[in-house]
Parts: C-alpha cells; sequence; structure tokens
C-alpha cells in the first residue's frame, strides 16, 4: 500500500458513474491536456505534484534483438509520485513538458532482456521507429495498479503523445501534500479542472483511499476465513486429544486403582494424565511444524 501512495489522486478522462434515466446524445468527452496538468500544479495548493501520463505500446529495439513494451510518456515528477527508484543512470530531465528530447528510461526487465549484460547508458535504441538514447534504468518495482514498471519505458510526454499520434493524456497523477491533505486536493482538482472544461465535469477522480478500503475489505473477509478454519482446527484437535485421554483412562484402570492403593491423591492422578495429553499435543504440533 505504501508503495501505492495513500496520498495519490489519479484523473481519468470522461464521467464514470452509475445514474438513472436515459443518457444524452451528442456529448464529447474533453481530452485532458499538459494545459490541465499545468493549472492543477499551479493553482491546487493542496498538491505536492503532478505527472501527465500517456501510455502506449511498441516495438523497443536493439542490436536486431527486439520486443514489444510499455510506453510511458510523462515528466520529472512522476519518479517521486509513483515512488519509483533509479538504479543506474538518471531518470526524465525537469523542464517545459510540451518540449523533450528523445531519451528515455529503461524498467529492469527491459534493460536484462534487450542488453543482456551490457551496459545501456547512452546507447540508442528504437522505439516504435523513434531513436531515443539511453539515460537511466530503474529501479526494481515489480507491478503497481495494474501496470509492470519492470517491463515499461518512459519518455518525454510530448515525445510519448507525437510517437502514438495521441491528442489526449491517459491519465494526469496528483500527489496530495499529505494523506490527510486528499479531501482538499479533490475539492482544488475538481473545482479547477470544471473551470477550464467549460463547468463540465467531463472527468473522474480516484483515490488510493477508495482503493485502500476495498482491499481492507477484502482482507478483512480472508482473515475472518482463516479464523474460522483455525478455530475449527483447534476444536478437532481439542476433541481428537479428549477422546484419546478418555480412553486412555478406560484403559488404565487398573493402573489407576493401583496408584490409589498406593496412596497416590486424586489430584496427583489427574496431573499424570494432564502431563500425558500436554505430551502427546506438544509431539504432534512438532511434528506438524
Amino acid at each position: 500500500f505504501a508503495g501505492v501512495g495513500t496520498n495519490l489522486v489519479i484523473v481519468v478522462p470522461g464521467k464514470v458513474e452509475t445514474s438513472g434515466g436515459i443518457p444524452a446524445f451528442g456529448g464529447s468527452t474533453r481530452n485532458l491536456t499538459l494545459e490541465d496538468c499545468d493549472a492543477v500544479a499551479r493553482q491546487s495548493a493542496a498538491v505536492r505534484e503532478v505527472a501527465p501520463f500517456s501510455l502506449g505500446t511498441g516495438p523497443i529495439e536493439y542490436a536486431e534483438r527486439s520486443r514489444d513494451v510499455r510506453v510511458i510518456g510523462s515528466t520529472a515528477p512522476f519518479l517521486g509520485v509513483r515512488k519509483l527508484t533509479i538504479s543506474a543512470g538518471a531518470f526524465l530531465p525537469p523542464g517545459d513538458p510540451r518540449q523533450g528530447d528523445r531519451v528515455v528510461v529503461l524498467g529492469q526487465k527491459v534493460a536484462r532482456e534487450l542488453f543482456q549484460g551490457e551496459n545501456p547508458l547512452g546507447r540508442l535504441v528504437r522505439i516504435a521507429q523513434w531513436r531515443f538514447r539511453v539515460i537511466g534504468v530503474l529501479g526494481p518495482k515489480g507491478s503497481s495498479l495494474s501496470i509492470d514498471y519492470d517491463d515499461l519505458v518512459i519518455v518525454p510526454v510530448s515525445v510519448g503523445l507525437r510517437m502514438f499520434n495521441q491528442t489526449g493524456l491517459f491519465r494526469i497523477m496528483v500527489e496530495a501534500a499529505s494523506p490527510e491533505a486528499v479531501p482538499v486536493a479533490l475539492e482544488q482538482v475538481k473545482a479547477v479542472l470544471i473551470a477550464r472544461h467549460d463547468d463540465d465535469e467531463d472527468f473522474t477522480l480516484i483515490t488510493q483511499g477508495a482503493m485502500l478500503k476495498t482491499f481492507s475489505a477484502v482482507i478483512d473477509a480472508l482473515t475472518a476465513g482463516l479464523a474460522g478454519i483455525a478455530a475449527i482446527s483447534l476444536a478437532v484437535a481439542g476433541i481428537g486429544i479428549m477422546n484419546v485421554m478418555l480412553v486412555s483412562v478406560s484403559e488404565r484402570t487398573g493402573e489407576v486403582g493401583l496408584l490409589k492403593a498406593l496412596g497416590a491423591r486424586r489430584r496427583q492422578i489427574l496431573d499424570v494424565f494432564l502431563v500425558e495429553a500436554v505430551m502427546l499435543s506438544t509431539a504432534g504440533a512438532v511434528v506438524g511444524v
């Protein structure tokens, strides 16, 4: 959960809602743009960082080796917003998001399979027939929000949009100043985008809090199920030990009588059988482990 980011707000183009009535025809959804990113960053006091996010898929080629990869277009703040690290080289340089050099940062898996032990820094690769210079390699991250960050490449957002002839962003990633500031950041981002989109709320805001609540509900259900299974297992084991001890007592009445004849008290005889029960259950537990 910490790797995903509990103060992350994701802006998705298009309004996702469930409502009654007949949907209106002839309407259009306005794309999210780099100007929207700039406006959110400048006008939202509760927002720490804003990163645009374009997405495409294309082949990456080097030294007659080729594979298909996801191509993310973004800016320098994306590294912190998505809690990524750099294992070699550097990330995308800061600057005007509308301009960008043809540089690329590789995911761990892409760098390993494409270069096979060679140092990728400074090498030229071809992505969707565009030439790029490798400036960095991401640290291991794995999958987050259904995207495998080890198996992708990251380019400047302006280049990514031109590569795939896209006019709008796939997402806008917004990082609130703190988890407590998320509700305020939501209202500020909504107000800024509605004002820019002619008072039309044609976008959807998704918070990590909503996702975390869903995950927590699932985990709570799994915990309850596992607790129930454990309780049943303990009950069955307890009944089994009880039955073994009952049989043991009934089969050893002669021994009990002999102990009484020798002067043993009831409590002492009870302790003998309890110690045997503890030894039996402990031995079973050790074998089980």
